[in-house]
């Protein structure tokens, strides 16, 4: 099984961008995306369906803003969009999809990069977050969570860390949240077949950064604990170009 999760910062200007073609070309089994910015009837789910693929679409209420979506090939057993909290739910940035014994989880944690008031919302998001996750493994221990998390978990994930103190993505209190998402039983599975530097998901669109791979890797598939011996390899596509991040793949049996 072969799952890709992108960050495509606009669901339609990614597929103007070419999307689709490269789409047909990865043919992954399930193809979580964040950052839609799309309204379900915005989205072209004729054009997924004609490569296989059945569209789950949690949106946000705000027009062009946010939204995740979930497109397997397998239609999946249970879809449950958001985490019953409307404070969060109204983003969408939840989306949850129960394939037998495995779920599937497509994230978008919000960015504190505007100020303050949206650093509190993401720090209150994560708390819940992780909550919601726990409560769900109780019952659904078989699970991976893909997404863009806005967080670097530590100085290899982000260049020039010593340049990056006090900037929202590499707070002290984010990372430690990464670390107990962690300790919960929950593995960073790109660092289970890649220990490298400079293997970066996002690169600003400012002062050419891609080129100079000047990035952060903050899209990840986290994995819980039970599903490790399963696990075949895990990559960052950094050829993929239709956003300002790039596609992350995990590979399973």
């Amino acid at each position: 099984m072969k799952i890709i999760s992108y960050n495509l910062n606009g669901i339609r200007a990614a597929i103007g961008k070419g999307l689709l073609s490269w789409l047909a070309d990865e043919s992954p089994d399930i193809f979580c995306i964040q950052e839609s910015k799309a309204q379900p009837e915005q989205i072209d789910v004729t054009a997924f369906a004609e490569l296989g693929y059945h569209a789950y679409i949690h949106s946000a209420e705000k027009k062009g803003y946010s939204g995740v979506c979930i497109f397997s090939k397998t239609e999946p057993d249970l879809v449950q969009a958001g985490m019953g909290k409307p404070r969060y739910d109204s983003e969408g940035r939840v989306l949850r999809a129960d394939f037998g014994d495995l779920t599937v989880v497509s994230v978008y944690v919000p960015s504190g990069t505007t100020g303050d008031v949206r650093q509190e919302f993401k720090m209150d998001f994560l708390e819940v977050f992780l909550k919601w996750l726990n409560t769900l493994r109780q019952t659904r221990p078989n699970v991976i969570v893909c997404g863009d998390y806005n967080i670097c978990h530590h100085p290899i994930d982000i260049n020039h860390p010593e340049r990056q103190v006090g900037v929202s993505g590499f707070l002290p209190e984010e990372r430690e949240w990464m670390d107990r998402l962690e300790a919960s039983g929950m593995l960073d599975s790109f660092r289970l077949f890649d220990t490298a530097p400079e293997r970066y998901s996002w690169w600003s669109y400012r002062f050419g950064a891609r080129e100079r791979n000047a990035g952060w890797r903050i899209d990840y598939h986290w994995v819980s604990e039970p599903l490790r011996p399963r696990l075949t390899g895990a990559r960052i596509l950094t050829e993929a170009v239709h956003s300002d991040h790039c596609p992350v793949e995990l590979t399973l049996n």
